[in-house]
């Protein structure tokens, strides 16, 4: 579950008041993430290994830059213990496209900030096949296909701040928060640590009285869970080759979930991500705004 289409019109109104930017050339990019488990906001929603891929293009429109992808999760093992193995998929064959996400963004420039507006949505394309079927535990089928909408305020100020808000249309209708700082620290003159530490809050997307009957994402609402992450970006030619380690300290009841049998206050993941991108065009000078 990664990045994201958008509702951007407030936000284009906002871009007009500042000095416009350069727009960049149109991206194309790619990546591929091959990790020890799929954590999605503190939750684990497949505990054992896992290949994400992501496609994506981005283009200029005027000070703005749009982005269109998609992104999706394949369940690496075939597996069905009931009493170690959360899988999204089921665990039914190995290989398994458990997730697929469809994503549009838009970013507008404001000064020192970087103002993004998007929509997401969530399908999951795993059904069962009969009514004796027992799925292991975390199988998600069409029945909790959702669609969320987001904004998102990023500052170029030290620690890299940033706040983002999503808020869940169709299923769950409840929103969810997280803050963020991250900082690269040099090695030497080629190689740094990305360090990086995110919070995350629901506000409304946990199970409580008034929606016991409906989806929900957590168990209540408040923090959820704290990750704090470091990487160590590293390019082989047109590549960029990033293993990443990832410490979660678990607030929510259902982030506690490790296995089915299994709770902890933290719990750590990691892998490696191997991206691909290339720019086409020149940059478009833009007049400012008078």
């Amino acid at each position: 579950m990664r990045r994201a289409l958008v509702l951007g019109a407030t936000l284009a109104v906002a871009s007009a008041l500042v000095n416009a930017r350069p727009a960049k050339a149109q991206e194309v990019g790619a990546d591929i993430g091959l990790f020890s488990a799929y954590v999605w906001r503190g939750l684990s929603l497949t505990n054992k290994p896992v290949a994400e891929p992501d496609l994506y293009v981005t283009f200029p429109a005027g000070p703005a830059s749009i982005t269109v992808g998609g992104w999706a999760n394949f369940d690496l093992g075939k597996y069905r213990n009931l009493n170690d193995d959360i899988s999204e998929s089921g665990g039914l064959s190995a290989f398994n496209l458990s997730e697929v996400d469809p994503y549009a963004e838009v970013a507008f420039p404001a000064g020192k900030a970087t103002l993004t507006a998007g929509v997401i949505g969530y399908i999951y394309p795993n059904t069962v096949k009969s009514a004796t079927f027992e799925p292991t535990p975390g199988l998600l089928t069409k029945e909790s296909n959702t669609v969320e909408i987001y904004g998102k305020v990023e500052v170029d100020a030290p620690l890299s701040p940033t706040l983002s808000v999503y808020y869940d249309v169709d299923k769950i209708k409840g929103a969810y928060i997280e803050a963020g700082v991250s900082h690269s620290l040099p090695i030497n003159e080629k190689v740094g640590v990305d360090l990086g530490a995110v919070g995350g809050f629901s506000a409304g997307q946990g199970l409580n009285d008034s929606n016991a009957d409906e989806s929900q994402n957590f168990a209540d609402d408040g923090f959820t869970h704290l990750d704090i992450s470091a990487g160590l970006p590293l390019t082989a030619g047109v590549f960029s080759i990033t293993p990443a380690l990832h410490l979660v300290i678990n607030g929510d009841d259902f982030t506690k979930v490790t296995s089915p049998t299994n709770t902890s206050d933290a719990k750590v993941w990691g892998g490696v991500t191997v991206s691909w991108s290339k720019s086409y065009g020149e940059e478009e000078a833009v007049d400012s705004a008078e």
